[in-house]
């Protein structure tokens, strides 16, 4: 490891004070991997959190040694898995793989490797990571990394609940049917930055054998019983669906194959929205092309979206493609039973 001299920018002699600039030695890489080319990688964003329940419950100075070495062990395991790590963001990880298929194997372990911490690391049990990864070229260059696979990976990390994996289109359409099998379809994200909604998969974690083995029973039994007392029911002209946690997501569109509620209406697009469960919480995203609208019980507000997502709760009204005050517009009810928020 080299290093070079970070000196003052006008090469003036600081005064000798308590506010001095001191000279600070800044570690310079031995090999600049890339040297700006571009090269086809699979970018792992790994992004901690429970971080300020932590902070609050252990000091600032406890904490930041914590989340410290929590990352820099996700670092080291990133890198015995045939990664590399590109930077450490705060309470963050980006990292680089020359191959989805491992990138994922690795992603897939960071579970058990969170549990086997929370043994050591008793304080740490807020913490938990949540994980965006995508496929594609990038340009690495002064010891970061640029490219569109980077800012997918990094919004998907922002999309995720705790715990989760969510995977890129890209990554997805490359990996084996094995790997494909543990994955499990969200539909389209609209992701800040891209011009269309992108495809997206979620990695089930009942499909894996190393997080079975490890995950203790009685959370197992927690996260079982919060299924049975969530729900949401919705009903369409005398239809009446439910939808619990271990359903996946319930996607509405005028036709496809991928529709679980098929509406024929000129309003409503092919694949027009999405509601499902995340983190204990019943998500609806549209992805509509004239919007879907939301009334919630006797709130006068309603909530429009136009590619953008929502918590619903309590009980309300969807409207499709127009207003729902709009007597020809397509409407759901919608009831959310969620006993265990």
């Amino acid at each position: 490891m080299r290093f070079r001299k970070k000196s003052d920018p006008g090469n003036r002699k600081a005064p000798a004070t308590l506010n001095e600039e001191f000279t600070v030695m800044v570690p310079v890489p031995d090999h600049d991997h890339g040297h700006g080319k571009q090269t086809d990688k699979a970018v792992v964003f790994a992004d901690l959190t429970g971080s300020t329940k932590l902070f609050e419950s252990v000091g600032n100075v406890v904490a930041t040694r914590i989340i410290t070495q929590c990352t820099q062990t996700l670092g080291k395991h990133c890198a015995h898995a045939g990664g590399r790590v590109v930077k450490y963001l705060g309470d963050g990880v980006l990292a680089l793989f020359d191959d989805g298929v491992a990138a994922l194997d690795a992603a897939a372990k960071v579970r058990d490797l969170l549990y086997d911490f929370h043994l050591e690391q008793a304080a740490s049990r807020s913490l938990e990571f949540k994980i965006g990864i995508e496929q594609g070229p990038i340009i690495e260059q002064r010891g970061d990394c640029y490219g569109d696979a980077v800012n997918v990976a990094a919004r998907l990390s922002d999309r995720a609940e705790a715990s989760e994996i969510l995977i890129g289109e890209v990554l997805y359409d490359k990996l084996p049917e094995s790997k494909r099998m543990l994955c499990h379809s969200l539909d389209r994200f609209v992701l800040k930055g891209k011009a269309e909604p992108i495809r997206v998969w979620r990695l089930d974690w009942k499909r894996t054998a190393e997080t079975t083995a490890t995950t203790p029973f009685d959370l197992l039994g927690e996260r079982v019983q919060a299924a049975l007392l969530q729900r949401i029911d919705l009903d369409l002209r005398g239809r009446h669906l439910q939808l619990l946690p271990s359903d996946g997501p319930l996607v509405i569109g005028r036709h496809g194959e991928d529709c679980g509620l098929t509406l024929n209406d000129r309003r409503v697009s092919r694949r027009h929205a999405r509601i499902e469960w995340l983190g204990g919480r019943c998500t609806l995203t549209d992805f509509s092309s004239n919007g879907t609208w939301v009334s919630f019980g006797r709130e006068a507000a309603v909530v429009i979206l136009k590619r953008d997502s929502c918590i619903l709760h309590g009980q309300g009204i969807i409207g499709l493609g127009s207003s729902p005050e709009d007597i020809t517009t397509v409407t759901v009810s919608f009831r959310v039973i969620s006993e265990t928020s």
